[in-house]
């Protein structure tokens, strides 16, 4: 099991990102929490991991901190929840934001995440309730090495829709969600981030 990687960023692309590690660029899939937290090309990152093996494709997951590592592996043990799904849920919720839905049984604020049925929402607050505690407190904030830089993009409104589709979003609506942002100096991370803000109100 690769349980983290530390090395140069050098490309990324919601949900895809790439890290060069001794000449070695692994590709990476993570949630929107992980990209919001994420410096500038050809800056060096630490992410911790996760490997799902399967028939046809090794796939790394990557994150930011420990405790959305934890919730994700929590979240595929779940009846029905891929890592697909669970990189949805972790890029419309924060930890925090998805502890309080389990706690208070909110799954109304559950099925408003790409992919999350009625029938989803109940598993999850049933099977996560007795899981989450262990989640609490284990976030840590030294996981990425963040090198705070402007990151301009070519187009960043086309870019988080792109990206808003690969997190399970139709096409008209992630075009819809992003109409009304002003791109004027934000990058496709923040578009994305007020997006989804405004889409689980």
């Amino acid at each position: 099991m690769i349980s983290f990687l530390r090395g140069k960023l050098v490309y990324k692309a919601p949900p895809f990102l790439v890290l060069e590690v001794q000449g070695v660029g692994y590709e990476v899939e993570a949630p929107m929490t992980t990209f919001y937290d994420l410096p500038a090309v050809n800056e060096d990152i630490r992410l911790h991991t996760h490997l799902v093996v399967r028939e046809d494709a090794h796939i790394l997951f990557g994150f930011s901190t420990e405790a959305d590592r934890s919730l994700f592996r929590t979240l595929i043990k779940v009846n029905g929840v891929g890592p697909k799904l669970a990189l949805t849920i972790l890029s419309g919720q924060s930890a925090e934001e998805f502890h309080r839905c389990i706690h208070d049984s909110d799954t109304q604020a559950l099925v408003r995440l790409p992919g999350v049925g009625k029938k989803t929402a109940e598993r999850l607050v049933i099977e996560m309730r007795d899981r989450l505690p262990d989640l609490v407190g284990s976030n840590d904030t030294d996981a990425i090495n963040i090198g705070v830089a402007s990151r301009e993009l070519a187009n960043p409104k086309q870019e988080a829709v792109n990206a808003l589709c690969s997190l399970g979003y139709k096409p008209l609506d992630a075009s819809k969600m992003v109409q009304n942002i002003s791109a004027d100096g934000k990058s496709c991370e923040d578009i994305i981030r007020l997006a989804l803000q405004g889409a689980l109100r």
